[in-house]
């Protein structure tokens, strides 16, 4: 066993991946996280699917992949230039809902809604607003984050609130949680 990917790419993959690097966006989901987040996604059937952070797609391509054809996906992002990439690949998709505006506003104006699959890679639903973002997880619901072991692009001091964030993640007794340290470092976790 090790660490290739020796299933089909997603369609849109090597053209999202190419885009991005033309557009200079370097936080993108590695290949390994996107991997997990298809395979997770197959286990929603009829699943609602919410991601904060498109950025250019790279990992909406992979969830979209994974998901069934009566699964529907809404993914947010504030930065026009790169969600523009992913509209250009995967706006077509009668699925996905893209949508370009601050998660923090869209999860304070949806507090009613709820998700089967919540994928938290930016900010708002992982820093802040954490609390909302649990509150839209229907029970069963996977909430998924990367990025928690040590990255060359975090701020001086972020190591402590990624730390914090995992410790307050397992002191919930209504989530069960996996940590793995494994790719960027994921923690997937199910509401009971």
């Amino acid at each position: 066993m090790n660490e290739e990917i020796n299933q089909p790419l997603p369609v849109a993959y090597n053209d999202i991946r190419e885009a991005t690097k033309q557009s200079g966006f370097s936080m993108a989901s590695d290949i390994l996280t996107c991997s997990l987040l298809r395979t997770l996604a197959g286990t929603k059937p009829s699943g609602r699917f919410l991601e904060l952070g498109t950025g250019t797609g790279l990992s909406t391509a992979w969830i979209l992949d994974g998901m069934d054809s009566c699964s529907y996906l809404i993914s947010i992002d504030n930065d026009a230039q790169f969600i523009k990439v992913a509209h250009r690949f995967l706006g077509k998709n009668e699925q996905l809902n893209l949508i370009n505006t601050d998660s923090g506003e869209w999860i304070t104006n949806n507090k009613g809604q709820k998700f089967d699959y919540i994928f938290a890679d930016t900010w708002h639903g992982k820093y802040t607003l954490l609390e909302e973002v649990l509150a839209l997880l229907n029970k069963g619901g996977l909430y998924i984050i990367d990025d928690m072991l040590p990255q060359p692009n975090w701020p001086s001091g972020h190591s402590e609130k990624a730390t914090t964030l995992i410790k307050y993640l397992e002191s919930r007794d209504d989530l069960l949680l996996t940590k793995q340290t494994w790719a960027t470092g994921i923690v997937v976790a199910v509401k009971k």
